[in-house]
């Protein structure tokens, strides 16, 4: 579907199972809504993983994990990852010897860079009762000047991630990056990052509608040089309306970035409506990527490659491939050999 004349709305198409598409400067998105149940006391789930499991029609996928969901160590190289959690436990671990167990509201912002090998597992924290989980993970490019800076992440808590709150509190705005009518998000992207530049325009906003609920997307500073989607992750089909157009379910908008944007949900919705909103200025790079490295040439994948047979990206220095922490540890983030903590690091691990 193309824009109508008048239209903020440029296109509207289905969204696949699994990784979502995404325009410059943004390489794709996933959103994780798996419904794990109680692990064991190891942190398991109850059944084996077959080093694949992507079913999207499944309660829960084990993804690459044998016995805890996740995903065991693998290379990445040339661009970003940006994991904004809402519920559920991720233990990342990493070749520079960084660490951490986060979820339930935190964002981790990682920089591959010239090259990290990383683990990002899915403890079953809980043995009396379901572990939900839900997350997105966003592929953000980095400039070819930055592709080979040294790898690392930042952790933000749930706590310095501000939220917006309408008046009539049926609608509120997750500001992950970027900002939202003043909302303004308190943690710098790092500084290689194309976000960490204010004319890139970069913003990742999670949007939440209750039944009845209304948001306006303003106007970027850019202006119609900004690239914008967004995606209607959950909620009724045809209850949404973008634009006066009505939505179904599960789709991605391309919109103008020039023209303000109104979302509004019908009072008889049975369940909010929920979009992740993605936008920045693009790199207008070319782009060459295979598998878990993202270059600007076939000669740089294959450097890539050859580098990581050769070098490991500085070897795997944890005990297993895929490092969950002990069941007691709290969140936290060990940067450079130093751990930090969230303020409420001795709450349930659990989001309720």
């Amino acid at each position: 579907m193309t824009s109508a004349i008048g239209s903020a709305i440029l296109s509207i198409k289905p969204l696949p199972p699994g990784p979502m598409p995404t325009l410059d400067p943004f390489l794709f998105c996933v959103y994780h809504k798996d419904q794990y149940p109680p692990g064991n006391a190891n942190m398991e789930a109850p059944r084996m993983g077959d080093g694949s499991d992507f079913d999207p029609k499944a309660a829960y996928r084990m993804y690459h994990g044998e016995t805890v969901p996740g995903f065991p160590q693998h290379p990445h190289r040339g661009f970003e990852t940006i994991t904004a959690t809402i519920d559920g436990i991720i233990d990342h671990a990493d070749s520079v010897g960084n660490a951490g167990r986060y979820g339930m509201g935190d964002v981790q912002w990682m920089t591959a860079g010239k090259g990290c090998v990383h683990s990002e597992m899915f403890p079953l924290i809980e043995q009396n009762r379901d572990n939900p989980m839900r997350f997105f993970q966003i592929w953000l490019n980095l400039p070819s000047r930055n592709k080979m800076v040294d790898p690392g992440f930042a952790m933000f808590w749930a706590d310095s991630v501000p939220k917006y709150i309408s008046d009539d509190e049926k609608s509120s705005v997750t500001v992950w990056a970027g900002s939202y009518f003043g909302v303004k998000s308190n943690n710098p992207p790092p500084s290689a990052s194309w976000a960490s530049d204010p004319r890139n325009d970069v913003a990742v906003l999670h949007m939440t509608l209750q039944p009845g609920g209304k948001l306006t997307l303003p106007v970027a500073r850019g202006g119609p040089e900004i690239n914008r989607s967004l995606f209607y992750i959950e909620g009724d089909s045809n209850a949404v309306k973008v634009d006066g157009r009505e939505i179904a379910q599960q789709v991605v908008i391309h919109v103008k970035a020039d023209r303000d944007l109104q979302l509004e949900i019908s009072e008889s919705a049975k369940t909010p409506g929920q979009f992740l909103m993605l936008q920045g200025r693009p790199i207008n790079e070319p782009v060459a990527q295979h598998g878990p490295f993202v270059m600007n040439s076939r000669a740089e994948i294959q450097q890539a490659f050859e580098d990581y047979q050769r070098t490991q990206f500085g070897g795997w220095p944890w005990p297993r491939d895929d490092m969950v922490f002990a069941k007691e540890k709290s969140r936290f983030a060990k940067l450079n050999g130093t751990e930090t903590f969230p303020a409420d690091a001795t709450c349930s691990l659990r989001n309720n």
